[in-house]
């Protein structure tokens, strides 16, 4: 309770300047860094929190964004969802197999001479 406390004299300058937005973030960032390191493996709010929320609510339209209260480990699993994701749709591009071959070039192959093994070609144009 003495932290949270401290945190908020400490901001008490910034609170009545143009940085009010900008103070009211960093404690609420402040505040989920606290309830995070609690030793329970998955922290819960307290009452005192739920306090210092609904005051924060009064006085900062954006609250809610900071509210959630995520884990490192769900921050990873995200982004390998993402990355896997976008390979994913990478190469499930329809590439169609080879290109296909203009009709003037199937007419040269099928012109084109053969060369036997003399050197000499069978069929001159």
């Amino acid at each position: 309770m003495i932290t949270p406390l401290l945190h908020v004299l400490r901001l008490l300058p910034f609170l009545s300047g143009s940085h009010r937005l900008l103070a009211l973030e960093n404690l609420a960032l402040r505040h989920r860094l606290a309830v995070y390191k609690r030793p329970a493996p998955r922290p819960k709010l307290r009452m005192t929190d739920r306090f210092f929320w609904a005051g924060l609510a009064r006085v900062w339209a954006g609250w809610r964004r900071p509210l959630v209260i995520v884990i490192p480990d769900t921050v990873l699993r995200w982004q390998r969802c993402r990355f896997r994701e976008y390979w994913t749709m990478l190469s499930a591009r329809p590439t169609g197999g080879r290109p296909p071959v203009h009709a003037e070039i199937k007419v040269l192959v099928v012109r084109r001479p053969r060369l036997t093994r003399s050197g000499r070609s069978e069929n001159p144009w």
